[in-house]
């Protein structure tokens, strides 16, 4: 982890999550499931919560906007896609809302809550699972 992805981490607004990210613990997570029974999983989860609430939902894009209710401002958009049968990638994208462009580490921090919660009710495809499917 170099100074400057250190720096960026907490001196920004805005986290997301992708395939190869130099912080493991935002990097794409896989679940065994189909897109359809994770955006409905993820939309429950969301629903019982009392911090978040469901702003939007795009089916078809496999996308769901969710907003915070507590605490800081927050808009989050989290997408979920199938990349073959029984394998579903979540991504987000999370955005602090405040009068300074800086959230010191609040957004990754949301991030991986979202991933616990999301982690307890999906099956989690790891990476030496993902090994052995492939071959």
């Amino acid at each position: 982890m170099s100074i400057r992805n250190t720096l960026s981490k907490y001196f920004s607004n805005h986290a997301e999550t992708k395939e190869d990210h130099w912080d493991t613990s935002l990097q794409t997570r896989y679940y065994k499931t189909t897109k359809d029974k994770a955006l409905k999983k993820i939309e429950e989860l969301i629903a019982n919560s009392d911090s978040f609430k469901v702003n939007s939902i795009s089916e078809e894009h496999g996308e769901i906007g969710i907003v915070a209710t507590k605490g800081r401002k927050v808009f989050i958009v989290l997408t979920v896609i199938m990349v073959r049968p029984f394998r579903t990638a979540v991504d987000f994208s999370v955005t602090t809302e405040s009068m300074i462009p800086i959230d010191f580490g609040y957004s990754t921090k949301l991030i991986k809550q979202l991933y616990v919660l999301i982690d307890k009710e999906l099956p989690l495809i790891t990476e030496a699972k993902a090994k052995r499917l492939l071959t």
